[in-house]
Parts: C-alpha cells; sequence; structure tokens
C-alpha cells in the first residue's frame, strides 16, 4: 500500500457492496474479466437505470473483487451481510491509498482513544496535511477534495462506522473471530487496525 500512487478515483466510486457481490458470482460461475463488462451491461446486472451508471463503475468493482482470494470471495457470496460489508471495505482500502490512510490516521486514531465522534475539521485538517505532504493532492481541485469528503464520508456511513449522519458518532464495528484470523494469517493485520480492531 505504501507504493501506491495517490488517486482521485474514488470521487466516482460509492461503496458498491452489490455491485461486487454480483460480480463476485459471474467470477465463480467462470466468467472471465474480459468478459464482465459486456455481461454486465447487456443484463444489467447492477440494476442502474442507466447503461452510462453501470459502464462507470464496473472498472472499479473488477479491481476490488481481484484483491479477494477465493476464501474472502466465499464469505462475500456466503457469510452474513455484515462480513460481506467489512470485506468490501477491505477491498476499498486496498484500492484506495487516500481512503485507507484516512481509515488508519483518522477513524483508526479515534476508535482507539475512544472519541466516539467524527467532525468536518477531522477530515478538512486531514486532506490539508496530505496536500501539504505529497504533490499530487497538492494539485488536487477544490471540486475533487470536497467529492472525496463526500464519498468517505458516505462510506463510513454505509459500513456502519458513522452512525449518524448529523451528529458524527461512530460506531465499532464487529468483525466476526473468523474474517479476524484469516486476515492476520494472510499478513493484513494493519487493515484490521485501521478498521479499529485491537490487536497485540
Amino acid at each position: 500500500m505504501e507504493q501506491m500512487k495517490y488517486s482521485a478515483s474514488l470521487t466516482s466510486d460509492a461503496f458498491l457492496y452489490f455491485e461486487l457481490k454480483q460480480v463476485l458470482k459471474l467470477k465463480k460461475d467462470g466468467i472471465a474479466d474480459k468478459d464482465l463488462r459486456k455481461i454486465i451491461l447487456e443484463k444489467n446486472i447492477f440494476e442502474y437505470k442507466s447503461a452510462k451508471g453501470g459502464s462507470r463503475v464496473i472498472s472499479t468493482v473488477i479491481k476490488r473483487a481481484n484483491v479477494l482470494d477465493d476464501t474472502l470471495r466465499e464469505m462475500v457470496l456466503t457469510d452474513p451481510i455484515n462480513t460481506g460489508k467489512i470485506i468490501n471495505l477491505y477491498t476499498i482500502m486496498k484500492t484506495s491509498r487516500i481512503f485507507y490512510e484516512f481509515m488508519d490516521e483518522v477513524i483508526r486514531e479515534k476508535l482507539e482513544k475512544n472519541i466516539g465522534f467524527i467532525e468536518k475539521k477531522d477530515i478538512n485538517i486531514f486532506f490539508t496535511e496530505k496536500a501539504e505532504q505529497n504533490e499530487i493532492v497538492e494539485n488536487w481541485s477544490e471540486t475533487t477534495v470536497t467529492k472525496l469528503k463526500q464519498v468517505i464520508f458516505k462510506i463510513l456511513f454505509e459500513v456502519g462506522i458513522i452512525e449518524d449522519k448529523i451528529s458524527g458518532k461512530l460506531n465499532r464495528l464487529f468483525i466476526e473471530p473468523e474474517l479476524r484470523d484469516y486476515l492476520m494469517s494472510q499478513g493484513d493485520k494493519k487493515y484490521l487496525k485501521a478498521m479499529g480492531e485491537y490487536l497485540d
């Protein structure tokens, strides 16, 4: 993750849990990545009102799906929705450096210190500091940064980390022991910690 370049592509994405699940079903059926786009659009697998909307997120969803091994894919398809959503959050951290760092530097810290809410100033400070540290982030337009802030908050609300949009109340995720232990065995302790999991 340290070597991944900053990207603002998250501005056009979202949580996309339903879409990830549909792609994983197709991949389990043996559909190759090169054929996924055609099938998704022709059959409107994502159930979008327009083909354009579906087309826009296909590459992102495939990219997220491809960071999962067979064990995690099967968990998304068969385990309770809470586990599936947490794995989806994990794929976003694995594919977006800016999102992972926000989770690790802001959310993790607040949960570790038992600070039960997040404010707009927290995300504003985060982006200001990133712009000071990195030229790519510094060159993002104000519109791009505003959109990124909105998408990050929306993702955190959908996964359940932000419990209330108005107050910014935070909620610690319950990660099933099976998932926690598996991610640990794969060397992904840092992603668990970024989600607020207490680990030795």
